[in-house]
């Protein structure tokens, strides 16, 4: 239909000059191109321009790990039998847990998103530049990180400044976000994005399985086809913006396509570079100021901090930044626990609507109206800076626009967060759309908006030729027409077509002109039709029986429109005799 009814990097932190040498040694090594069939591969392709101007990112464009894959192929796996392991065969080895979690969440996608192609080994590059595989595999047994694995605080300090969005709910940080888990989602990106991989019940970023099932749906999103290049790269760069981020995954991914293996969960190899030029992964990573054994904090008493202290680190742009839990005070020095003050999501009492109206639209139309919901305290005053995630439930393919059945917005200094625009789908009836309070067990709040079928309110013919036919003939001319809506091709609209009576009798007349069903016999009614993507309708050819005279064919639409068409079935003119000559004289 109309355009008027909506139918159908930059990087935070430059990678160091080291990483961009090695990147450019490896290329050179690997002969850039061409690959031992002679055909480009995927890692050295180049990228679309256009993919290149993508926007946002789902970690927030925080840091990563820089460590290239080795020259060596991994083919073949490693075998059980003694003798050395090469470094290819080593880098090849992915966490068993985590490696279940990539091929469970590329199975899933699969079913859900066919036209996507995910490859799991696409997510396994990008988890393995985003947080080492889990580090190294550091996982329960139901996928969650033995603990969680956190970029930097996103405060511009170096990075992206992106404040809390979160009331550090996933990231612990109530001033900043963070980038979370082994796929290191920001906890904005997280509140929509996040799926229950291991159906535990929970959409948990630091869950491997949660986390990959996440990241597959979110390079999906868009109708991208992960098997085109392009499309391929725009999913990459909208996970992080960086062009040398791009070119490391696909590095990353074609190490894999060449040959993987299992290894035990927490044996897998760490790396030892991140973009930001901070270190790589040890096994304890700490914070500025968290004390470890064999360490001090600057002034005090004790032992010498080593020569080479830990970093802070991201995983996923550095290591984890887990603080070591504040030793016990004495017993005899108790000090009272600290008493925080209430975050504005703590003195929401109920969500109200803020306006929205009546939510209706045709199949296949964006909604013209948005959900408007605000958020107040029990003497109604409104909440600002408080997360409502919009949820469409029921059995309806209605989605926000993007594809997603789940938004989450921030209320604005008014207290009021507005949903995005809402796409009908091609289910008609009733839809249902829950505002909630993220982080509060409070009643949610229903909207209930209408899909209706498409329709048209106009029909014309295409052709204005006439429409005979001798008795016992077929028509020359088949009956076209075009079906608008508010001036506006109406496209998929239902349709019927009748031979009937007369302009006062719609009932379906029994002689004169007449249809053919697949069988070959007579029917006079045409139900199930509908126009193509042009607004157009060709009716099948029509035949006449004996009888001569004017008929009437209706077409009728849904939405009302209506046109009648005048039928002629006439016997041929004959040429009267000339006469014949008289006698002569």
């Amino acid at each position: 239909m109309a355009a008027q009814f909506g139918r159908r990097l930059r990087k935070g932190a430059a990678t160091t000059a080291v990483a961009a040498v090695a990147v450019a040694a490896l290329s050179a090594s690997q002969a850039p191109g061409v690959n031992d069939h002679g055909r480009q591969t995927a890692a050295d392709a180049t990228p679309s321009p256009e993919a290149s101007a993508s926007r946002g990112s789902a970690t927030g464009n925080s840091p990563y790990y820089t460590d290239l894959p080795p020259l060596k192929s991994p083919n073949p796996s490693p075998t059980t039998g003694p003798g050395p392991i090469g470094a290819g065969t080593t880098e090849a080895g992915i966490p068993a847990t985590v490696l279940d979690a990539y091929k469970k969440a590329e199975s899933a996608l699969r079913e859900a998103k066919p036209g996507c192609n995910l490859p799991w080994q696409l997510l396994a590059a990008i988890g393995r530049v985003e947080s080492g595989q889990a580090r190294g595999g550091r996982v329960k047994a139901d996928g969650t990180t033995l603990k969680p694995i956190l970029g930097p605080q996103l405060d511009g300090n170096g990075f992206a400044l992106i404040k809390d969005t979160d009331d550090g709910a996933y990231d612990g940080n109530s001033s900043y976000d963070q980038a979370v888990g082994p796929m290191q989602f920001i906890p904005s990106t997280w509140a929509w994005a996040g799926r229950d991989g291991n159906a535990d019940g929970k959409k948990d970023p630091n869950n491997v399985y949660d986390a990959a099932l996440a990241a597959g749906h979110y390079l999906c999103r868009n109708n991208w086809d992960l098997s085109q290049q392009g499309d391929l790269d725009r999913a990459i760069l909208s996970y992080n913006n960086s062009r040398d981020y791009l070119n490391l995954v696909m590095r990353w991914l074609e190490y894999y396509r060449k040959g993987t293996h299992e290894v035990p969960d927490g044996t897998g190899t760490l790396p030892g570079n991140r973009s930001d030029g901070g270190a790589g992964a040890s096994p304890t990573p700490t914070l500025p100021g968290v004390t470890t054994p064999g360490t001090t904090t600057p002034g005090s008493s004790g032992p010498k901090p080593s020569p080479k202290p830990d970093r802070p680190e991201k995983p996923g742009g550095g290591g984890t930044t887990t603080p070591k839990p504040p030793t016990t005070p004495p017993a005899d020095t108790p000090s009272p626990p600290p008493t925080a003050p209430p975050t504005p999501t703590d003195t929401v009492d109920h969500l109200e609507d803020a306006g929205t109206g009546k939510l209706a639209a045709m199949a296949g139309d964006a909604f013209d109206r948005r959900i408007s919901t605000r958020a107040e305290t029990e003497a109604g005053k409104a909440v600002a800076k408080v997360r409502v995630r919009f949820t469409i439930v029921g059995d309806t393919d209605t989605t926000f626009t993007g594809g997603e059945s789940v938004a989450t917005v921030a209320t604005n200094s008014s207290g009021v967060a507005v949903a995005p625009a809402l796409e009908a789908g091609e289910k008609t009836g009733a839809v249902t759309v829950r505002a909630t309070v993220v982080g509060r067990a409070l009643p949610g709040l229903d909207y209930k908006a209408t899909v209706t079928e498409r329709a048209a309110d106009a029909l014309v013919r295409t052709g204005d030729a006439a429409l005979t036919c001798a008795p016992g003939g077929e028509f020359a001319n088949r009956v076209e027409v075009k079906a608008t809506y508010k001036g506006a091709v109406a496209d998929g609209v239902a349709a019927t077509a009748t031979l009937i009576k007369s302009a006062d009798d719609p009932t379906v007349t029994d002689k004169g002109p007449y249809f053919k069903d697949a069988d070959g016999k007579t029917v006079r009614t045409l139900t199930g039709l509908k126009t193509d993507a042009k607004g157009l309708l060709k009716l099948p050819e029509l035949y006449a029986d004996d009888t001569t005279g004017t008929f009437l064919l209706r077409i009728t639409t849904a939405g009302g429109a209506t046109l009648t068409v005048e039928l002629t079935v006439a016997a041929a003119e004959t040429s009267a005799p000339s006469p014949s000559a008289g006698p002569s004289a």
